[in-house]
């Protein structure tokens, strides 16, 4: 064909042995290879070459996998990824930044006594013991340490083994340690929620999002500040086991401030299975004593049972059922609704609850969401514990605080309704606008009710058992609690519940304060007493003081020191909505 050919490959004779060619034995034979020879030729040497890279990659697989399998087991146990969490003014809470982790390719391991050597000193979270253990298991992959800090991995890295890589993975940093551990919870070792609102933000699907938008929270970081360094100061001075504290906005339902001590670092989450560091104000549960009378004497004013003006007699105790309920600050008198609440009688307490009624005071309670279990972003909260058969002394403990246990976020949630016009709130960790508040909100009590419930509140700080929670000029009012805590033997008189839940400014409340102690000891200043009056309440005073310029609460003149909505109820039992 015109324009085609066949070229032909002239190759060196060779001498065919033990062959016979034309010219005779051991004659040269000249061997020609053209047309269809040659391409079968270079077909054959290709094949071949693409044979040799395939066993050098096979072999590569299976000999030197450490590097390959290294990455794939990254690649499985790639930790989760989340969103920032900020407070409500935009400081991070918590953040995932990226930290070195440290693993081990046992095959490629020269000398595995010496790696434990070396390594010993550096990663001393690590026993040799442990180091040798990891090290001798057969493994292409084995992690050592997760989570090393620069200088670690920078001494590492000096030592020159062989078999030791490094893995950038995400590590959830909390970089104001302590402070709202309870609220913020904290990660496992894959970055996964496994407690408080990290435990949350996982259960919606915030985290490995493709849109980490950082969540920002109620907390607001100064008033948190606070409230942890005063709890911690109250621990030393009165030398309490544990303390707990809350702030609410009583119009939103957000926490502001949190703070259950003992409690533990997020940044190194092992100590937050001791019982010791419990939540207690969303997962313990507490007969929180006398500010349970706030709930008593709600119920009696909006059942309209009681009014301002009625009285009960506290001459004598009450004997029921064997046992004696008596005033520890006992007047020996006919008290008004008012006095009962100022010198805190537990007579007078009963004896409304008894003319209310085991039914009325069951359907309250309730209403108030006391006898149900409290449902928050936190998943650390538990069931209040009441009796199941309610009978009449029950009742009458109940009354003032004893017999009921809820827990302090509970009780808070429901003394905010008491003073914001009578709306039940759910709390919430996350930031909510009243207007959404307000939307499922549920009415418990007249916004009348309410009014009085303010004035006895700020009635009691003045005048009653709750002075040392006073602050001039930001008008607090509240009810002191103090609980005699139950053993196996009955009711201790030496280890003591006490507590303080107060709203401030009492004419206009804006916010909710409760503070907890956990057997208080008396002191010399406090002249040996340890009730509430003398720990809770000066501790409640003292993180007012130093919070209420932050949240925008500016001090009264001393005109209105008393707030003028109360005078106005003092003087004419007129009732004002909030």
């Amino acid at each position: 064909m015109m324009g085609m050919f066949t070229p032909k490959l002239k190759v060196k004779p060779i001498r065919a042995v033990g062959s016979y060619g034309a010219a005779g034995h051991g004659a040269p034979v000249s061997v020609e290879v053209g047309g269809p020879g040659r391409f079968l030729l270079v077909i054959s040497a290709c094949a071949l070459c693409f044979a040799v890279i395939g066993l050098r990659l096979a072999d590569i697989a299976l000999v030197e996998k450490g590097a390959g399998n290294a990455h794939i087991a990254v690649a499985d146990s790639r930790r989760y990824e989340r969103p920032d969490l900020t407070d409500r003014n935009g400081n991070i809470l918590a953040k995932d930044l990226y930290s070195p982790s440290l693993y081990a390719d046992a095959g490629q391991i020269i000398d595995v006594d010496e790696v434990v050597e070396k390594l010993s000193p550096i990663l001393t979270e690590l026993t040799p013991d442990d180091l040798d253990r990891k090290l001798r298991r057969k493994s292409a992959f084995i992690w050592l340490k997760r989570g090393l800090t620069p200088k670690q991995q920078s001494k590492i890295h000096a030592l020159g083994l062989p078999g030791l890589g490094f893995v950038r993975e995400k590590q959830r940093v909390y970089p104001n340690g302590r402070i709202a551990a309870h609220v913020l919870g904290h990660v496992n070792i894959d970055n996964r929620g496994i407690a408080g609102i990290e435990k949350y933000i996982d259960r919606i699907g915030l985290s490995n999002n493709k849109e980490l938008t950082p969540l920002a929270l109620s907390i607001d970081l100064r008033a948190q500040h606070v409230v942890s360094k005063e709890l911690a100061a109250a621990l030393i001075t009165y030398k309490a086991k544990a303390a707990t504290a809350v702030v609410l906005d009583v119009h939103t339902g957000e926490v502001l401030a949190l703070s259950s001590l003992p409690d533990y670092d997020p940044n190194a989450p092992s100590d937050a299975l001791k019982p010791d560091n419990l939540n207690r104000m969303t997962a313990g549960v507490y007969e929180l004593g006398s500010v349970f009378k706030t709930f008593t004497v709600a119920m009696a004013l909006d059942e309209g049972v009681a009014t301002l003006k009625s009285r009960y007699d506290a001459r004598s105790p009450i004997r029921k059922a064997g046992f004696k309920i008596d005033d520890f600050h006992a007047q020996r008198r006919v008290l008004t609704v008012p006095e009962v609440f100022i010198y805190s009688s537990n007579i007078g307490a009963a004896k409304m609850a008894e003319a209310s009624g085991i039914k009325t005071q069951k359907a309250f309670l309730r209403k108030l969401g006391l006898l149900d279990r409290m449902q928050t972003e936190l998943p650390e909260s538990r069931n209040p514990l009441y009796p199941k058969d309610w009978k009449p002394l029950n009742m009458l403990t109940i009354a003032f605080g004893h017999g009921l246990a809820v827990s302090p976020l509970q009780a808070a949630a429901a003394a905010a309704a008491l003073v914001n016009g009578g709306k039940m709130i759910t709390p919430t960790f996350l930031c909510r606008s009243e207007a959404r508040a307000l939307f499922s909100a549920r009415q418990v009590i007249s916004p009348e009710t309410s009014a009085k419930m303010r004035y006895l509140m700020r009635l009691n700080v003045t005048k009653g058992t709750a002075r040392k929670a006073d602050v001039p000029g930001f008008r607090v009012g509240g009810k002191t609690g103090t609980a005699e805590k139950p053993t196996r033997y009955g009711y201790s008189k030496n280890k003591l519940l006490t507590s303080f839940m107060g709203t401030f400014p009492a004419d206009a409340p804006r916010y909710l304060i409760l503070v907890m102690l956990d057997e208080p000891k008396g002191i010399p200043e406090t002249h040996g007493y340890a009730t509430s009056g003398w720990n809770a309440a000066p501790v409640t005073a003292r993180i007012v003081k130093r919070i209420a310029p932050m949240l925008g609460v500016l001090p009264a003149e001393d005109g209105e020191q008393a707030g003028a909505g109360a005078g106005t109820v003092l003087a004419n039992f007129k009732q004002h909505p909030g």
